[in-house]
């Protein structure tokens, strides 16, 4: 099937499209799941339901770093290894959004120039939409997408070191932290929870001049792990070193992935967390779908700003307030979801 105008496509065609891996539908699809429009909400669970069957086959993997660690260049290098040993490769690269405009900056295309430009690759930069963490909504969707579309590595990328990476990592079976060796301190800018969350860990631009000094922050870092957990028996995310400039390290950075990943398998560990991710996505949903009803309910609206004003003047409590939009929002639940009114469960 070839599409030769931008004539909206139904769920079925779109999925048949991605199946097939045409690249124009793939970034059609993940379009549609990233819309905050409330009426491509149903054609896009439609979608995701009928790609689901065909996904979580791929090496899931997040990719986070200290601010100018070089994560961009570090995945155009380590795709593009990868698709020369035969992978298909998707990057899904999570960009700040404007406050303002919600445009994002969509500068990863340009810094991973090689898998832009690869038939085997797909670099989706995605907008956070202003979310907190700077992770879209649609990353988990845009996974299924891309999976079903045959690409067995998916790589997420953050925005960088902060409450973003506690999402990612809920949603990946390995977590990549990427750092740099540093006069002085080496450990600055890592804050114990990102070193909590990583199963593996790489001081990147280990070149030149700055591979001692790699060599010297990785011993470091391999130390302070030590100290993260009070449980000596308890398994160490591995501390190496790469280049991204001359390939050094990327390899055996990419096996200790791949020995992470073999090590949940072995033990149920994938299975489980996986589940555990599925369960923590659908309380996020629930939480972020009711949170956007209550914004778009006409009595919510209508009482909202004056309520606003009573507690900003000290008139209202917060409480009061928070209670009256909550009973405006219910009475007005018939009305926002009538499919759901009669039978909840249907």
């Amino acid at each position: 099937m070839t599409v030769s105008s931008r004539r909206r496509l139904g769920a079925a065609e779109l999925a048949e499209g991605v199946l097939g891996g045409q690249r124009p539908l793939i970034a059609r699809a993940i379009t549609l799941v990233e819309s905050t429009n409330p009426t491509h909400h149903e054609q896009a669970r439609e979608l995701v339901r009928l790609l689901r069957p065909h996904s979580g086959d791929s090496v899931r993997v997040g990719i986070t770093g200290v601010p100018g660690a070089g994560k961009s260049t570090f995945i155009d290098a380590l795709g593009t290894r990868l698709i020369d040993q035969g992978h298909r490769v998707a990057v899904l690269a999570v960009d700040p959004s404007s406050s303002r405009t919600g445009g994002s900056i969509l500068g990863d295309r340009t810094r991973m120039a090689q898998l832009a430009a690869s038939d085997h690759a797909f670099v989706r930069p995605s907008p956070s939409g202003g979310q907190l963490g700077g992770v879209a909504r649609a990353t988990r969707e845009s996974m299924i997408i891309v999976e079903a579309a045959g690409y067995d590595t998916v790589l997420v990328e953050t925005v960088g070191v902060g409450q973003s990476e506690v999402t990612v990592a809920g949603m990946v079976d390995t977590f990549l932290l990427i750092t740099l060796a540093r006069a002085g301190d080496q450990l600055q800018g890592i804050k114990r929870g990102i070193l909590e969350l990583a199963d593996v860990i790489t001081v990147n631009k280990a070149d030149g001049d700055h591979e001692s000094e790699a060599r010297v922050a990785a011993r470091e870092l391999r130390v302070a792990m030590k100290l993260i957990s009070s449980d000596p028996h308890a398994p160490r995310p591995p501390v190496l070193t790469s280049s991204s400039f001359t390939g050094a390290g990327l390899d055996e950075v990419w096996q200790a992935v791949l020995s992470h990943r073999a090590m949940l398998q072995e033990t149920g560990g994938l299975e489980a967390k996986r589940r555990e991710q599925q369960l923590a996505w659908l309380g996020a949903l629930v939480e972020e779908d009711v949170l956007g009803a209550v914004k778009r309910s006409p009595r919510v609206r209508e009482i909202r700003e004056h309520i606003r004003q009573r507690v900003a003047s000290g008139e209202m409590s917060a409480i009061e307030g928070s209670e009256l939009l909550v009973r405006a929002f219910v009475r007005d639940v018939p009305h926002l979801w009538p499919a759901y009114w009669a039978d909840p469960t249907s």
